[in-house]
C-alpha cells in the first residue's frame, strides 16, 4: 500500500513540473502570414502600447430616434429611415470599440481598389 502511494506521488510530482512553466517566458503567438507578425516587438514602450482608458460615457444619441421610431408606423419608409440610422450609429459605436490590435490595423484608403489573385 506505501508503494503504491509512492508511486502515485511520484507520478503527480512529475505532472506538476510539467504543468508549471516560467512567469516570465514569453511565448510565440500562431501568425496566418497575413498583416503584420505579432511576434515582432513592438518598439513602443509598454506604458504607450496599452490601450487608453474609454472617454467619458456621452449621453446616447440613439434615445431620441428610438422614441420617434416607436411613434412611427411600423415598416413604413419613414420608421426605414429611422431606423437605419439607428443602427448606423451602432455600427460606429462599436467600431470604436471593437479594435482587437491597434499596430495591425492599416489605414483605411478612401478609393476603391481592385485587386488580382495572380
Amino acid at each position: 500500500m506505501v508503494r503504491h502511494g509512492f508511486i502515485l506521488l511520484t507520478f503527480c510530482t512529475a505532472l506538476l513540473g510539467c504543468a508549471v512553466a516560467p512567469a516570465q517566458e514569453r511565448r510565440s503567438i500562431a501568425w496566418d502570414g497575413f498583416g503584420q507578425d505579432p511576434n515582432k516587438i513592438s518598439k513602443l514602450p509598454v506604458a504607450k502600447r496599452r490601450a487608453a482608458p474609454p472617454a467619458p460615457a456621452a449621453s446616447d444619441p440613439n434615445q431620441e430616434r428610438e422614441r420617434v421610431l416607436g411613434t412611427l408606423r411600423p415598416y413604413s419608409e419613414a420608421w426605414w429611415a429611422v431606423y437605419d440610422e439607428i443602427e448606423a450609429e451602432r455600427d460606429k459605436q462599436l467600431g470604436t470599440k471593437l479594435v482587437i490590435c491597434p499596430r495591425c490595423v492599416q489605414p483605411r484608403q478612401d478609393e476603391e481598389v481592385t485587386g488580382s489573385i495572380r
